[in-house]
């Protein structure tokens, strides 16, 4: 195997191994990372780590990548695995990945949806990742409307300023939709992410005793408020 092949399994090897001990400090530390810690922990020398990750916002932002693109692809392959024509379906399987991924990893699910990392600033290399699972809740309304299978009342007139958004945010992922049912799909894609959220952080807790059911009945009523 030639010295350069060998020297970038060994990089990647090392930066797969920083973020795993960078991850165990979410869980402990919150967002409020160290390298120095993360140094420690890895048994090298704090200036060990800048070879990798050259401060602790590049070490945030590979972290949030990965949290983005794991829901993005826990998402995509569970809404693949439903058919095609049955777009209620669809999107509970969509809801049910995105709860099934933040209840499994909820530390990530708090770096990418919980409180803003203090000095930080995502760059705009993360804007595609953080789309990946919205953006199969816009195909499929784009299905459901080519099908001919969306509910939604012909005369519902939004505000100019509320369809100015509503075509900025579904013009590229579901360009054939209604206005007024993109408007209520983001407005559901909210609430499931707010749903999520409050039964992670405890704001569910002596209230929802029967988290799967009341999730599986909110999320199909939000599906039938979008008109799928």
């Amino acid at each position: 195997m030639k010295a350069t092949n060998i020297r970038a399994r060994v990089r990647a090897e090392m930066t797969e191994e920083i973020k795993t001990i960078a991850r165990q400090h979410l869980a402990t530390d919150g967002a409020n990372l160290s390298l120095r810690a993360v140094a420690r922990d890895l048994g090298v020398v704090s200036s060990a780590i800048y070879r990798y990750f050259a401060s602790r916002d590049d070490l945030l932002t590979a972290l949030i990548l990965d949290a983005y693109n794991s829901l993005g692809q826990t998402v995509e392959d569970r809404e693949r695995a439903v058919g095609r024509d049955d777009f209620a379906g669809r999107w509970m399987a969509v809801c049910d990945a995105v709860r099934g991924w933040a209840l499994q990893r909820p530390h990530e699910y708090a770096l990418i949806y919980g409180s803003p990392v203090p000095g930080y600033q995502a760059p705009p290399d993360t804007v595609a990742a953080a789309t990946r699972a919205v953006t199969v809740l816009g195909t499929i309304i784009q299905d459901a409307a080519v099908a001919h299978r969306v509910r939604h009342d012909p005369a519902e007139v939004l505000p100019a300023e509320v369809v100015e958004d509503v075509r900025r945010a579904g013009s590229v992922i579901a360009p054939d939709v209604p206005d007024a049912v993109t408007a209520r799909a983001l407005s559901a894609w909210v609430t499931l992410f707010g749903l999520v959220s409050f039964e992670l952080f405890g704001q569910l807790n002596n209230v929802v005793q029967h988290r799967d059911e009341f999730f599986a009945h909110q999320m199909r009523a939000q599906g039938r408020f979008v008109g799928i």
